[in-house]
């Protein structure tokens, strides 16, 4: 083998480790045992998806109290024992399983009142898939659990924050100095009683490219890791946090955590996926939000109640875009059962951004392991219950909005005449559309469609909406000529031309918003579905914190709201909450160290972990408050710890015995690499390419457009290939901790995909560029800006001494191009010390 080959294979060696591991590819969270993230995931799922509608389409006939034809579905022991004709599931097998074949009307007809929704099969058919799981100690339906016992309210995180100093251990040489601040001696401590002892300290270079990747998602450029590594200053760090945390790239990065908690998605999900063009706004305003450092409580309280906090602020009303951000299915005529299923959503999703418990599982029952009744999940809805989705609200100016209406007025003089005629033409089928549209609907549906507005009940006025929202979807869409009468088809025609002549002085319209407000001051009865219908429900806190019933003050500035979702944030927002102050702050860490003190940043509960260092997450928790509620100061405090500031690397000895005691390095003992997410990864190439543009805001944009991934569209079906590949969230749920896979398909886009390809030739031609006037050998001038801009470091010599033989191939312009490829497939391009 020559020279140009061996150093292509020893530089290639990176980009195909991973399709080495094909035989074991994982998709569990790094750092955290997989059976156990699996079984919480699979429980999440089971109690969430499929209990409630095993409950709601299958314990009529096949529940404790009738089993046609001998079946019982309300357990798991029951649906493998099966019926008269032998076992309902087989697990792992959906196209072996009965009841699978029921439900798809492919056999028995299940449910024999009319078939599921498409959904509905899809999420029995993944429950079967995945083994039919049960979650293990679940009583079988019929069997009511009992309220929640003194030890269940004994759980660590309902407890209140403790008020611990951090005093530190007597620690011996040469630990004694070792702590930078306070973090450092609960760490320290939980160490040395173990056995276990600190890491080295990283780098300069190391650290520069840690908390730039941590802080902005983006590699830090050549000239800032000289400027840092020439800065002798004692404090030469902690002012290079201070610059980051000041860059709008803070919050760009940040954000996209935050959507993540969220759901962020700019489509609706299900068949029809279709694109929600104002979504964007809430995006921004989380961006907004971060980089302004505007306080935590603030933040949750805007995005849950700020049209009652202030109605006419259009910051606060594209803040409640929060509230819309769940799927929707847009020709769903069953809008009693739709709007069930927002609220649920609506409520699942809260309990585990702001509570950090998987609330949902409540929802059919108590919960199984943790001290959350079933009422208090209905409690946690009646804040929800009067919310009415609102779309095009205007967001623009006082200043805008009469500049519109005046541009307006004038069109609208100017097409007049044109315009009524074609509403004479047009009219008659838009109205029998109307029909056609209404018809589809249930009979309760259309008879509240068919009374005069003033008579609904709220609830009635909130299904109306959302049936309109259908009607007008269909009707707003324009009108074809094949469907206008043959002897009015010539004059249409010329009418619709005649007025798009006047689109010159047409005005766009005014900035527009996704957001909600409430019914009226009165609000629907919330009720638990079942036996326990008739009993209303009043809004309320988990009972093992809050017995009594919520206080709903009316809300001052918004007369015609309840009031109920601005007194959910102010509970979330006391100091004194032992969730909400504890699961934001968790979420900080797990940020900066791939796990947080407790590594189910969504799941606080028994099933999820218990904190790593309690006492720390108490004092963190209570420092963050004394703050402010501000994460900037937080941010500071945890990047400039020692803690943070250690090496990923120790000898392999070291290692080993420590692994012994601490498996998963929950102790801290050394710092722990991390790849790249799926944004960092497209837009660190995209930046060391020279492609990457600055604009990071605004309406979103094709995924090709070279700007940064924030502002990318985030569709629910049809996803980027990067982002996809590299475990970005799909928008359905709540991702507290993304997935981190190792799987040959990544391995297949960074080597032949023509995304990684494309930006290879363009870091190609940046390298062209930089070194254009280089005196001496150009191909070695070649090589140290390419290690400079893809690992933010000086080739080694035998390294140089390898590509400068890679690049001296026949063809050296492909020599070049693939040289950046095998750089930006490489290990240390992906991954952060």
């Amino acid at each position: 083998m020559d020279v140009a080959a061996r150093t292509r294979s020893r530089l290639l060696d990176a980009a195909f480790l991973a399709l080495a591991i094909v035989s074991s590819s994982r998709t569990t969270s790094a750092g955290e045992p997989g059976e156990a993230r699996a079984d919480a995931d699979r429980a999440r799922f089971f109690e969430q998806k499929v209990r409630p509608l095993l409950a709601e389409k299958c314990y009529s006939c096949h529940g404790p109290d009738k089993q046609k034809g001998g079946l019982r579905l309300d357990s798991r022991e029951a649906a493998l024992k099966g019926g008269e004709t032998g076992a309902a599931v087989e697990p792992g097998k959906p196209e072996a399983s009965p009841l699978v074949a029921a439900v798809r009307y492919e056999d028995l007809e299940m449910p024999p009142t009319g078939q599921l929704e498409a959904d509905q099969i899809a999420v029995l058919t993944r429950w079967v898939e995945q083994g039919a799981f049960w979650t293990p100690g679940a009583t079988t339906a019929g069997t009511k659990p009992g309220p929640t016992s003194p030890v269940d309210r004994e759980l660590w995180s309902f407890q209140p924050l403790r008020n611990v100093q951090p005093e530190g251990p007597d620690a011996p040489a040469p630990w004694a100095a070792w702590s930078r601040n306070p973090i450092d001696r609960f760490v320290l401590g939980a160490m040395l009683d173990k056995g276990l002892t600190p890491a080295a300290e990283a780098s300069k270079r190391t650290l520069i490219r840690r908390v730039a990747f941590d802080l902005t998602g983006l590699p830090p450029t050549p000239e800032e890791i000289d400027r840092f590594l020439a800065d002798a200053a004692p404090d030469a760090y902690e002012r290079l946090v201070d610059r980051l945390l000041a860059s709008p790239q803070y919050g760009e990065r940040w954000g996209r955590h935050w959507l993540d908690l969220v759901r962020y998605a700019e489509s609706d999900g299900h068949n029809a996926d279709a694109y929600r063009p104002d979504a964007w706004r809430y995006r921004d305003y989380v961006v907004r939000s971060l980089n302004a450092d505007k306080p935590y409580n603030r933040f949750l309280t805007e995005q849950l109640s700020g049209d009652e906090l202030d109605p006419g602020d259009p910051d606060l009303r594209i803040a409640t875009g929060y509230l819309r951000l769940g799927p929707y299915e847009a020709n769903q005529r069953n809008v009693r059962g739709q709007w069930t299923d927002i609220l649920n959503e609506m409520t699942d999703v809260t309990g585990e951004v702001f509570l950090g418990l998987s609330i949902g599982c409540a929802r059919c029952h108590d919960h199984k392991f943790d001290p959350i009744l079933q009422k208090d999940y209905y409690r946690l809805q009646a804040f929800f219950t009067p919310i009415l989705p609102l779309d095009g609200l205007s967001v623009a100016s006082d200043s805008e909005t009469a500049a519109y209406r005046a541009k307006r007025a004038e069109w609208e003089q100017a097409t007049a005449e044109i315009r009524a005629k074609l509403d004479a033409i047009e009219r008659p089928i838009r109205e029998q559309e109307d029909a056609t549209a209404i018809v589809k609907f249930p009979d309760d549906v259309k008879a509240m469609l068919a009374r005069p507005e003033a008579e609904r009940t709220p609830l009635e006025a909130q299904l109306a909406a959302l049936a309109f929202r259908q009607i007008t979807l269909e009707r707003d869409k324009p009108l074809t000529a094949a469907k206008i009468a043959k002897p009015d088809r010539e004059r249409w025609q010329a009418l619709v031309a005649d007025l798009k002549k006047f689109d010159a002085i047409k005005p766009a319209e005014p900035a527009k918003a996704l957001g909600v407000g409430d019914v009226g001051p009165s609000a629907p009865p919330t009720t638990i579905p079942g036996a326990r219908k008739t009993e209303e429900i009043a809004p309320g806190y988990l009972t093992a914190l809050a017995p009594a019933p919520a206080a709903v003050p009316a809300p001052v500035n918004a007369p015609r709201s309840t009031g109920r979702r601005l007194a959910l944030a102010s509970w979330l927002s006391r100091p004194d909450n032992p969730l909400s102050t504890r699961v934001i702050v968790n979420r900080i860490w797990q940020y900066h160290f791939g796990r947080g003190l407790v590594g189910t940043s969504n799941d606080f509960g028994k099933v999820g972990d218990a904190p790593s260092h309690p006492e720390l997450l108490d004092w963190l928790a209570r420092r963050f408050v004394a703050d402010g509620w501000r994460l900037k100061p937080l941010h500071r405090l945890i990047l400039t710890s020692a803690a943070y500031r250690q090496s990923s690397e120790r000898s392999e000895s070291e290692i080993e015995s420590a692994r012994l005691i601490d498996p998963e390095v929950r102790l801290l003992w050394k710092q722990t690499v991390q790849r790249l997410e799926a944004e960092e990864v497209r837009d660190a190439m995209l930046a060391v390419s020279g492609e990457l543009t600055a604009a990071a805001s605004g309406p979103s944009v094709d995924p090709k457009t070279p700007l940064r991934s924030v502002v990318a569209k985030v569709m629910r079906n049809t996803h980027d290939p990067v982002l996809e590949v590299f475990d970005a969230p799909d928008g359905f749920t709540s991702a507290g901790r993304r997935n981190v896979s190792t799987t040959p398909v990544q391995a297949l886009l960074l080597i032949n995909g023509s995304w990684t390809l494309a930006r290879a030739k363009a870091m190609a031609g940046r390298l062209d560029r930089l070194t254009a006037e280089a005196s001496g050998d150009r191909d070695q001038a070649r090589i140290a800006w390419a290690y400079r801009l893809a690992f933010g470091r000086e080739p080694e010599a035998d390294e140089l001494a390898d590509g400068l033989a890679f690049l001296r191939r026949p063809d050296p312009r492909e020599a070049l191009v693939d040289y950046c490829h095998v750089l930006l497939n490489s290990n240390e391009f992906l991954y952060v010390d």
